[in-house]
């Protein structure tokens, strides 16, 4: 899957939709579009963080970063999911509570309509390229989702939750249209903000992990296992420690008890063609370290 080609076009979506939303939510006064436009300028920033930080995490290693700069890409994930999220989504609960308690007329309702039904067809898009590219990478949807792939993860909910919005925003609209019951307009937009603080805890609690350290997922971690012990010069693996480094990038260290009587050169030899098949079989595995035990 290609990152900044998801990334790039959900930047270019939100740039085009954001100057549509905030004009209309100017022209109409509606709580509902506006509440769009503040969702989709922070998918904006959102998008433009998570590609400074994919450009951030292409830095090579230095001696104060020994193992890359992998983890900027959880950092500015977690500062996308933050911002685009809980920011954006009490912006937006607070003022749909107020045109809710306090409702005013509003004006230009077709455009308001035309506006969100924009939105939900550029969402829609937007989240076609992120299955395009899952398809082109022979990847599955849950495989996205179970993965340490959090700024991706950030775009897809982001376009759901975007999907979602607009649709309940235009039903919105069509019943303040029919009803003339401006109140409708702040429940909807009050409706979106929740929306996207539920969204924005349950990514960051996510993104927390990772920026903690958070290990291998345990399936990859069991078929690592089984690889190394079916060389016949390991006895047992005793131990075995991971951390993601990266979404593409992770650290193992094994402790593995060599077959008694292996030479130090037929040692060193299994070490390095284990290392060899581990880093084949997984290329996630860019830093390795194995510790022979007697």
């Amino acid at each position: 899957m290609r990152p900044q080609v998801v990334l790039t076009t959900t930047l270019l979506l939100n740039a085009t939709l954001f100057v549509a939303n905030l004009w209309i939510a100017l022209v109409s006064d509606s709580r509902t579009v506006l509440a769009e436009a503040i969702l989709t300028a922070t998918d904006l920033i959102g998008s433009a963080l998570l590609l400074w930080g994919l450009r951030l995490s292409r830095r090579p290693a230095d001696i104060r970063h020994p193992f890359g700069f992998g983890k900027e890409r959880f950092f500015w994930a977690f500062v996308s999911i933050v911002i685009t999220f809980t920011i954006a989504g009490i912006v937006a609960l607070v003022t749909g509570f107020d045109q809710w308690v306090n409702p005013h007329p509003i004006g230009h309702l077709s455009a308001g309509v035309l506006v969100v039904a924009a939105t939900l067809a550029a969402s829609a898009a937007g989240m076609s390229v992120t299955l395009r590219e899952l398809r082109l990478g022979r990847e599955t949807l849950q495989g996205l989702l179970e993965s340490s792939q959090q700024g991706l993860k950030s775009v897809f909910y982001q376009d759901a939750v975007a999907i979602v919005g607009a649709v309940v925003a235009l039903g919105g609209l069509l019943v303040v249209y029919r009803t003339h019951l401006d109140a409708i307009d702040g429940v909807v937009a009050a409706f979106e903000g929740f929306l996207l603080v539920a969204a924005g805890f349950v990514l960051a609690a996510e993104s927390r992990e990772y920026l903690v350290g958070r290990a291998l997922a345990p399936s990859l971690a069991r078929d690592l296992l089984g690889l190394v012990e079916r060389d016949a010069r390991v006895a047992r693996v005793r131990s075995i420690q991971s951390m993601q480094l990266g979404p593409d990038d992770a650290l193992v260290a094994l402790r593995i008890n060599f077959q008694d009587g292996l030479t130090t050169d037929q040692l060193e030899m299994a070490i390095d063609q284990i290392g060899h098949a581990v880093r084949t079989a997984y290329p996630v595995v860019r830093h390795l370290v194995i510790e022979p035990e007697s």
